[in-house]
């Protein structure tokens, strides 16, 4: 018979052989709030020397776990308790789904002899995930965790990425098993690079050279695959216009001359070939129908999903594969035919005239003098003293409307915002995941989080994590009292005299004048309260000279400030 400390040695713990396995699979951040039943995963994750970061809010340690998966191409853990902890991940994990960003939630559970009879917490989250995630499973076994970490992980980044769910019964993460009866798995193999068809890729590349009014829309999902070395080359060797989705900025810099983001109506809505390459025909492109498109229009498709080719449009040709990879195809095929489409176009032409006129604009509205601010003269002075190697996180209506236009981005995955699915509330999560990974990787790189004062308030509470964890994040919130737009403090004095506020206050409106740089202070950062552009200046460079601490500046701005006029409104609606 075994001594009976060999014995014990040869056990294990459910919480250990999730800590293990999710190690064995190479992860490194786990984002979370530990209770009943889960506490004992985060300890034994510390233990083995994954990071545990304790957020306030579990949509928004879910937030900061899929954009851990976009930035480094490996799943970030989000862990929560069961029930009301499970459903408040869900934000998180349709959020990641649609931004097709890879994510693992761990969720405590309910004890198995205590399901069916209302236990504490007791809810059917196996079942909810599966419209929030591409695989959710609770292990059969202590035995089957290692195996059901690893398929988590390999879903999450195979095929088009997405968010995965594991559940945990309670009554596993204690109970102990011999090692030998656990099916232990290998780290899975990197998603493999899938190539188009040779047909296709020559079919695609004689469109082009056939096209009189080309152009590149570059999406987060070239970033994702880091393909900005291929695209770069695409562009400069054949001198086709690009213009970059919210999250595809920066794979070409922003300041490359062939950059038509500045006159992106115009390029939509006349280009006769589009080669889409890691961007969806969905409410953000207006779907890819007149009249903000051609009606004759040719699309190139470059997507690795293939449910995706063909949606509201059907393209001329479709090119089935990994973005970097089938880039490298085309352009070995233009590069064959030494097809390079002309500076002197009269297609670059008119761009170059709309983009300078559009320009001009921005830049009048920037360098108006009269207080309060608007919003592109905020961003004009934000933008003169921004690091170029910032990573830019941005959510609110105007604040990341104009800030996308505003604010450049020189290198990929550097811009972090509400995405595909439109979501307020991510900003405070995102920039706390995007410091965690610059901490390990690039120490002296910036975080900068531009915020709507409505969207701060989602997340709010996280710059006390932010402050716990000593993340050096510049956070701006551009307040204009409101939600699109606001009242000053004159005028909310003056509406509360004429009744009630729940009938009287516009549904848009918050208090105006509020101090949000007072909770930063409360948590030992730097805060900042600026009416002007001098203010703004000292503030933001005080903020980035600060290399230990996080700097909250609140810039009040007109109430009523708006975009520039637009050419066509910014959400495509039905004529319904």
């Amino acid at each position: 018979m075994a001594p009976h400390g060999a014995a014990q040695e040869a056990c294990v713990s459910g919480a250990q052989l999730i800590a293990e396995a999710l190690k064995t699979q190479n992860i490194e951040y786990m984002f979370g709030i530990v209770g009943i039943p889960v506490t004992e995963i985060a300890i034994a994750a510390q233990a083995i020397g994954i990071k545990y970061i304790g957020m306030r809010n579990e949509q928004a340690a879910c937030y900061a776990a899929s954009a851990v998966g976009y930035l480094t191409g490996k799943p970030g853990i989000c862990l929560v308790v069961s029930g009301p902890g499970l459903v408040h991940a869900l934000g998180g994990m349709a959020n990641a789904n649609m931004n097709c960003w890879p994510l693992i939630v761990i969720g405590g559970s309910s004890d198995r002899n205590q399901e069916i009879m209302g236990a504490f917490q007791e809810f059917p989250q196996v079942e909810a995930c599966r419209l929030y995630s591409k695989f959710s499973l609770r292990p059969s076994s202590l035995g089957a965790i290692p195996a059901v970490i690893e398929k988590a992980v390999r879903c999450s980044i195979y095929g088009r990425p997405g968010a995965c769910y594991v559940d945990m019964p309670g009554d596993f993460v204690n109970l102990q098993v011999n090692k030998s009866s656990v099916k232990y798995v290998k780290c899975c193999l990197p998603p493999p690079v899938c190539t188009a068809e040779h047909s296709a890729v020559t079919e695609a590349a004689s469109i082009l050279a056939r096209s009189r009014q080309p152009l590149l829309i570059i999406g987060k999902g070239a970033a994702y695959s880091r393909a900005e070395n291929s695209i770069r080359k695409l562009v400069d060797q054949c001198g086709i216009p690009f213009l970059p989705t919210p999250m595809g900025k920066g794979v070409v810099p922003d300041n490359h001359p062939n950059c038509v983001a500045a006159a992106r109506s115009r390029a939509l809505q006349h280009a006769d070939v589009i080669i889409l390459c890691g961007a969806r025909l969905n409410w953000i492109l207006h779907f890819g129908l007149p009249p903000r498109f051609r009606p004759d229009v040719m699309i190139i498709q470059v997507d690795i999903c293939a449910e995706e080719l063909g949606n509201n449009v059907r393209p001329a040709a479709n090119l089935l594969g990994d973005i970097n990879a089938v880039t490298e195809q085309l352009l070995e095929q233009l590069v064959l035919m030494e097809w390079k489409h002309p500076s002197y176009s009269e297609w670059w032409k008119g761009l170059r005239e709309k983009m300078k006129s559009n320009e001009e604009t921005s830049k009048a509205l920037a360098l108006q003098k009269s207080l309060p601010m608007n919003y592109y003269t905020v961003f004009h002075h934000v933008r003169e003293l921004l690091p170029r190697n910032c990573i830019l996180v941005s959510e609110g209506a105007n604040t990341m409307d104009i800030g996308r236009t505003m604010l450049p981005n020189y290198l990929p995955r550097h811009r972090l915002d509400a995405g595909t699915f439109g979501t307020m509330g991510v900003g405070l999560g995102f920039a706390i995941a995007a410091a965690m990974v610059a901490k390990d990787q690039t120490p002296e790189q910036r975080v900068i989080c531009v915020e709507g004062d409505s969207a701060f308030g989602f997340s709010g509470m996280e710059v006390e994590t932010i402050c716990r964890y000593n993340l050096p994040v510049v956070i701006i919130i551009v307040n204009n009292n409101g939600i699109y737009s606001g009242l000053d403090t004159d005028s909310w004095k003056e509406m509360l005299k004429s009744g009630e506020p729940t009938v009287c206050a516009p549904p848009v409106c918050l208090l105006p004048n509020s101090h949000y740089e007072q909770i930063m202070s409360a948590f030992g950062g730097k805060g900042y309260f600026v009416k002007t552009p001098e203010e703004l200046q000292n503030a933001l460079k005080a903020s980035l000279a600060e290399k230990q601490v996080p700097s909250l500046i609140n810039v009040m701005i007109n109430p009523q400030a708006d975009r520039k006029q637009q050419d066509f409104h910014w959400l495509t609606r039905s004529n319904m």
